[in-house]
C-alpha cells in the first residue's frame, strides 16, 4: 500500500538522514513522555503489527469455530450500563449535568451573511461565511430540553404515545430527543432526506398527533403530505422564525419550539408530575433510511441503547470532558445518534455541522471564510466511508498537482510513517513538516475518526492513519443493534477488519451452504454473522412475520439478531465481513458475483467516486453505473485528444472504452475474476447524494431505485437495444 517511489538516490538519502537525526535526538524525551503519560499505568506497547495482531481480542466462549465469541474483558458477563443506577436514557443526561453542568454542551455557529454565488455553468449555489460557535451549557440544555417536555405534555402528548422528529441534524434535535427520554414519550426518527410516501408511512404507522420539523423541511417536504397523515395535530418548528403559520389545513396547529417551552416554563404545567421510563420502554422507533423498499421502524429501548453506549465507549482511550465532537450525519442514523449519546455521557462538547459547511472547501462556504471543522476544531469525529474517500481522492488529486520536490518528500514521508506505524512507533518530524497542512482540513486536533455505515477500504484507511495522524476506528453494527457490534482497537493498525466484538454483544457465525461459507471453513471460520447481547433491539415496529425471520431468543434468554452479512474471524477474535446474501447474484453460467464486494474493490479506483454493480440471473456478464472523478475524468480525455464538457464526456463511447479499460486494470490488481469485473458501464455526471434518492443518509446504495433510474441503460447494456 506504499506510494510509487521514483526520485534521486541521493535526496532519498537525505531523507532518511535527516529522520535519523531527528529520531535520535528525541528519542529519550518521546520515551520518558510517553511513560509517564500512559493509559494504563505507565505500560507502553511496543512491537510489530503482526505481534499485536496475535493478542487475543475475542474468545470462543465454548471453544468453537462458530462461536459465540466475545471480547476478553466481557467473557463472563455483557456490558449493559456506564454507571450503576443509571438504566434510561433521562438518568443518563442527569448523570452528565451532575458532574459537568457549566461545560460547553451544544453548539451552533452564527449566520453572519448568505448569499447567491454564479457558477461558470450557470447553476446557482448559495453561499454562507459564519461566525463562532455559540455554546449552551450542560445545565441550560437540560432546562431547555425538561421544558419542551412539559410545554409537549401541556399540548397533549401522552406518555408511551409516539411523537416524531423529521428534521436536520442540530442543537435542537437533540435537545427534543432529551425531552422526550425524559417524558417518556417514544421518539419516531425519520431521514429528512426522505421522500413524501416514506414519510406519510412512518407518521402513519407510528399514529403520531405531534411532530418536531425544521421550517425548511415543514415547506419543502411536509406541508405537500399533511392532508395524507389525518392523525397530525401539532407541527412544532425548532427555527426562531416566524412565530405565525398562516395557510395549513383545519385541525393542525404550527408551534415555534420557543413558544412550547415558554408553555412548559409555567407553573402549573412545571407542577405536573411526569411520567418517568423504565429501561424496558421503548426509547426510540428508527426509521431505517430504505436502501431496500419501504422504511422498516426499528423498535429501541432505553436498554438497548445504553447497553451499546456503553460498549462503543469502551473502545474510545481517555475519553472525557476535554473531548470536542463535531455532529454532522444524519441523527436519525443510529451512529450518529449513538456517537453523540456517548459524548454527552461523558461531558464532551458537541458542535454541529451539515457535509455542506464542514471544511473550508465545503460547497456551501464562501471561498476565502473558514468551514466548521476550522473553527471547531474536533478531537472526535464519526464518518461514513463515501466522505472519507472524497477526503483521501481530493487529497492525493492535490498531491499530483505538486511539484516535483514536493511529491517527492510527501511520498517519502508517506511511506516513511507507513513502515514505522507497521512497528508501533510515532513519527513527530513527518507530522510537523508534511502532515500538519492536510491535517489542518479536519482542524487539526482530531484524534479518533470512527468510521461505519459500510466496509472502508484498505488505501483509504491508510491514508487517514498516515495523513490525518489519527487512528481510525472501523466498526460494524446495525439499527438492529444499537449500531453496535464491533469496533477495531485503535492501536490495530490492520486494514479490512472491523474489530472484535464489543464488550456489550457476542457474535456466532452460521453455516451458509449456498454461498459456500461454513463455520469448519480453513483457515478462518466462516458464514453469517448473527449478534446477540442486550443492545439487540426489540424488533420491527407492526412487523411480526419481519421480526420473526430476523429475530430470535435463544434458551438462556438472549436476544440475537440475524445480519444477513456473511464474515469470517480471525485467531485473535476480530472479524472480517467478506461478503452478504442479498448482495449476491448467480450469473448464467453458474458463477456467483458479490455486488458489494465488486463495488468495494473498484472504488479504491482513483478514476471512480462512486459505483453501483448490476448483474442479471439471465445474462453472462456484470455491467455497472459509475460517477467518475471529474478531475480524473478531465485529465484522461485530455491525454486522449478527447474534447467536451463534463456531460459529453460521460455519454462519448470512446470515453466508456478507455474508463472501461483503466477500471479492468484496478479490479486485476484487486484480484477480482473476470467474471466479476463490469464489462460494460454507463457513466452519470451528477454526483448520487441523499437529494437524488439514489443513496440513502448514509450514503449506502439504493439498488431498486438506481435500477429503475438506469432502466434503459441496463437493457442497451445487455443488448436489448
Amino acid at each position: 500500500m506504499k506510494l510509487k517511489e521514483d526520485m534521486n538516490p541521493m535526496l532519498l538519502l537525505l531523507f532518511h538522514l535527516m529522520v535519523w537525526l531527528y529520531s535520535s535526538i528525541t528519542f529519550l524525551p518521546s520515551f520518558l513522555l510517553s511513560l509517564f503519560s500512559a493509559p494504563d499505568g505507565g505500560r507502553v506497547s511496543y512491537g510489530s503489527e503482526a505481534d499485536r495482531a496475535k493478542r487475543a481480542k475475542a474468545r470462543s466462549v465454548m471453544g468453537s469455530p462458530e462461536g459465540p465469541y466475545r471480547d476478553v474483558s466481557a467473557t463472563k458477563r455483557l456490558a449493559t450500563a456506564l454507571h450503576p443506577g443509571v438504566d434510561t436514557l433521562d438518568k443518563v443526561f442527569e448523570y452528565a449535568v451532575k458532574r459537568f453542568p457549566q461545560r460547553d454542551c451544544l453548539g451552533t455557529r452564527e449566520l453572519i451573511s448568505e448569499e447567491d454565488e454564479r457558477q461558470g455553468n450557470g447553476k446557482v449555489f448559495k453561499k454562507v461565511i459564519l461566525g463562532e460557535y455559540r455554546w449552551m451549557s450542560y445545565h441550560e440544555a437540560q432546562t431547555a430540553a425538561s421544558q419542551l417536555g412539559s410545554g409537549l405534555a401541556a399540548l397533549g402528548q401522552k406518555p408511551k404515545n409516539n411523537i416524531a422528529i423529521f428534521c436536520e441534524t442540530r442543537a435542537e434535535w437533540i435537545i427534543a430527543a432529551q425531552a422526550c427520554f425524559m417524558y417518556n414519550f417514544p421518539l419516531a426518527t425519520i431521514y429528512s432526506t426522505l421522500g413524501g410516501p416514506a414519510i406519510a408511512h412512518g407518521l402513519n404507522e407510528t399514529q403520531v398527533t405531534h411532530i418536531i420539523t425544521s421550517r425548511e423541511l415543514l415547506e419543502t417536504r411536509l406541508k405537500a403530505i399533511l392532508i395524507e397523515v389525518p392523525r397530525l395535530q401539532h407541527i412544532i418548528v425548532v427555527d426562531s422564525t416566524p412565530t405565525s403559520w398562516p395557510g395549513y389545513p383545519r385541525g393542525i396547529t404550527v408551534h415555534n419550539m420557543a413558544a412550547v417551552q415558554k408553555l412548559g416554563a409555567r407553573p402549573e404545567n412545571v407542577a405536573c408530575e411526569r411520567e418517568q421510563p423504565v429501561p424496558s420502554d421503548f426509547a426510540v422507533i428508527m426509521y431505517t433510511s430504505g436502501s431496500t423498499g419501504v422504511p422498516k421502524g426499528v423498535m429501541i429501548s432505553h436498554s438497548n441503547i445504553i447497553a451499546g453506549i456503553t460498549g462503543m465507549a469502551a473502545r474510545i482511550p481517555n475519553l472525557c470532558e476535554e473531548d470536542t465532537y463535531i455532529g454532522y450525519l444524519p441523527l436519525a442514523h443510529v451512529l450518529e445518534l449513538s456517537a453523540e449519546l456517548v459524548c454527552v455521557s461523558h461531558g464532551c462538547r458537541i458542535g454541529y455541522s451539515s457535509p455542506l459547511t464542514l471544511a473550508d472547501q465545503s460547497t456551501k462556504i464562501k471561498k476565502g471564510s473558514k468551514g466548521d471543522t476550522s473553527v471547531l476544531q474536533p478531537t472526535l469525529m464519526a464518518a461514513v466511508p463515501e466522505i472519507m474517500d472524497r477526503i483521501y481522492k481530493n487529497v492525493m488529486t492535490k498531491v499530483e498537482e505538486m511539484s516535483c520536490l514536493q511529491r517527492t518528500l510527501f511520498t517519502l514521508a508517506y511511506n516513511y510513517k507507513l513502515e514505522q506505524l507497521t512497528k508501533g512507533n510515532s513519527t513527530p518530524l513527518c507530522d510537523r513538516l508534511v502532515f500538519k497542512k492536510v491535517r489542518s482540513l479536519l482542524g487539526g486536533r482530531i484524534r479518533v475518526l470512527l468510521s461505519g455505515g459500510a466496509p472502508l477500504s484498505a488505501a483509504t484507511q491508510r491514508f487517514m492513519n498516515v495523513c490525518f495522524c489519527c487512528p481510525v476506528g472501523q466498526g460494524y453494527g446495525l439499527t438492529e443493534t444499537c449500531g453496535a457490534g464491533t469496533i477495531c482497537e485503535l492501536w490495530d493498525y490492520s486494514t479490512g477488519r472491523v474489530g472484535g466484538p464489543l464488550p456489550c454483544s457476542e457474535i456466532k457465525l452460521k453455516d451458509w451452504t449456498e454461498g459456500g461459507y461454513r463455520c469448519t471453513d480453513k483457515p478462518h471460520p466462516r458464514g453469517e454473522i448473527l449478534i446477540g447481547g442486550p443492545n439487540v433491539t426489540m424488533g420491527y415496529y407492526k412487523n411480526k412475520a419481519r421480526k420473526q425471520d430476523d429475530f430470535y431468543v435463544d434458551d438462556s434468554g438472549q436476544r440475537w439478531f440475524c445480519t444477513g452479512d456473511i464474515g469470517e474471524i480471525h485467531r485473535d477474535g476480530c472479524l472480517k465481513i467478506i461478503d452478504r446474501k442479498k448482495d449476491l447474484v448467480k450469473l448464467q453460467a453458474g458463477e456467483y458475483v458479490s455486488l458489494g464486494k465488486v463495488e468495494a474493490m473498484l472504488k479504491s479506483c482513483s478514476l471512480v467516486d462512486n459505483i453501483c454493480v448490476y448483474a442479471n440471473s439471465d445474462e453472462n456478464y456484470v455491467i455497472g453505473f459509475l460517477v467518475p472523478n471529474q478531475k480524473q475524468l478531465l485529465a484522461l480525455a485530455e491525454r486522449s485528444a478527447i474534447r467536451g464538457p463534463l456531460e459529453e464526456l460521460c455519454n462519448d463511447k470512446a470515453m466508456e472504452e478507455l474508463v472501461l479499460k483503466v477500471i479492468t486494470e484496478a479490479a486485476l490488481a484487486a484480484q477480482l475474476e473476470r467474471f466479476e469485473i463490469p464489462r460494460k458501464i454507463c457513466m452519470s455526471p451528477e454526483p448520487w447524494t441523499p437529494e437524488t434518492g439514489l443513496v440513502t443518509d448514509a450514503f449506502k446504495l439504493k439498488r431498486m431505485e438506481l435500477k429503475t433510474h438506469y432502466h434503459d441503460d441496463i437493457e442497451r447494456m445487455y443488448g436489448g437495444k
